[in-house]
């Protein structure tokens, strides 16, 4: 594989991205993921600096201003944020780098590193959807409910990804992300015809 490509990959809310990234770094020995900074409290079962950078809001606001970020958003009231540094650090060690981003720093990205491949995640139904966000026992059943809305809208702009996969099995979901790294998925790309059923039923 060659070094120093980035692939950007975005999903709603609880379509299983994390999962499938840390399956594929696995699998993948020359990729390397930019862990994003984030304002938000830690999970019980994340940890700092493999999952994200968790920082104060000062401190974000200080490597705001200090010009840190790639692209930053704020996402359900709290920010985020893909360092430079860090993206600059992997790829003078050679290495391919994936950021796991929304759909709103994807496009930032794209915008000033227009090379990038950019890679869309869908659940296979909005049911599953719901129960992967309950599994994670993290959020109230108002969070839920504010997520299963937000991802609607997320959704929307799968038209803007070179990539879209369906995350139904893990184990062929991991399967395309790898074909991609190897320019090897045509047939995922967003507008084939067979994805339009799922999305229609996604979106209703």
């Amino acid at each position: 594989m060659a070094g120093r490509r980035l692939f950007v990959i975005a999903a709603p809310s609880g379509a299983g991205k994390t999962s499938l990234v840390r399956e594929l770094l696995v699998r993948e020995p020359n990729l390397r993921v930019c862990v994003s900074h984030t304002t938000r409290a830690r999970r019980p079962t994340e940890i700092d600096g493999r999952d994200y950078h968790f920082v104060t809001v000062p401190q974000f606001e200080a490597l705001l201003a200090g010009q840190e970020f790639l692209e930053h958003a704020l996402v359900f009231n709290h920010y985020y944020g893909t360092s430079r540094t860090a993206l600059t650090e992997a790829f003078g060690r050679g290495h391919d780098v994936i950021l796991e981003i929304d759909w709103q720093g994807a496009a930032k990205v794209r915008l000033k590193m227009p090379d990038c491949i950019h890679i869309f995640i869908l659940p296979p139904t909005r049911n599953a959807l719901a129960q992967r966000l309950r599994a994670r026992g993290t959020d109230t059943g108002k969070e839920i409910q504010k997520r299963l809305i937000e991802a609607v809208s997320d959704i929307t702009h799968y038209k803007e990804f070179d990539y879209v996969l369906i995350n139904d099995v893990f184990t062929q979901a991991v399967a395309d992300l790898q074909r991609i790294l190897e320019c090897n998925a045509a047939n995922l790309r967003p507008n084939r015809p067979e994805l339009l059923p799922l999305l229609q039923s996604l979106l209703a």
